[in-house]
C-alpha cells in the first residue's frame, strides 16, 4: 500500500510540473506612451489569458522595431507585440493569437493593418464594426489572409 501512495504522489507531482511548463508565453508589446487604443488592446489580450509586458517608446524607435521585424508597410499599425518567436502587429483579436500559437504556421507573424473600427481596442459605442482581415506575413513580405473578422 505504501508503494501505491508513493507512486500516486509521484504521478501527481509529475503531472503538475508538466502542466506548469505548458503555460502560455508572455507577449512583449511595444507602443507609443500616448496611444489609448493600444492600452485597450493590451487589456483585451490580458482578458484573453495571455501575460503581457508593455514597453513604451518613441514613434521613431517603434518604426525601427517594425522595420527590424520585417512588418510590411500595409500591415503596420500603432503597436507591435512579440510572442514565442512571432510578431503580432496591430489590433489582432486574442483568439487569433491563440490560433497562431496552436497552429504554428511558417510565418513571421500576424497583423491587422491600420486601425479598423470595431477591432479589439478600437470599439466605438453606437458605431458599427468594420469587416477587416487578420493577415499573416513572412520575412519576404508576402501577405495572406489568416481570418476575416466582423463579417
Amino acid at each position: 500500500m505504501k508503494y501505491a501512495v508513493v507512486a500516486a504522489l509521484f504521478f501527481s507531482v509529475a503531472v503538475a510540473a508538466q502542466s506548469s511548463s505548458k503555460a502560455a508565453p508572455t507577449m512583449e508589446v511595444f507602443k507609443s506612451p500616448t496611444c489609448g487604443c493600444c492600452a485597450k488592446w493590451v487589456d483585451h489580450v490580458r482578458a484573453g489569458g495571455l501575460a503581457v509586458e508593455v514597453t513604451e517608446m518613441s514613434d521613431e524607435a517603434l518604426a525601427s522595431l517594425k522595420e527590424k521585424h520585417g512588418i510590411p508597410p500595409t500591415a503596420q499599425s500603432c503597436h507591435t507585440g512579440i510572442i514565442d518567436g512571432y510578431v503580432v502587429e496591430g489590433h489582432v483579436p486574442v483568439a487569433e493569437v491563440h490560433r497562431l500559437l496552436k497552429e504554428r504556421p511558417a510565418v513571421a507573424g500576424v497583423a491587422v493593418g491600420g486601425m479598423p473600427l470595431g477591432s479589439p481596442g478600437m470599439e466605438v459605442p453606437g458605431r458599427p464594426a468594420q469587416t477587416y482581415n487578420v493577415v499573416t506575413f513572412d520575412k519576404q513580405g508576402s501577405i495572406k489572409v489568416f481570418s476575416t473578422q466582423n463579417k
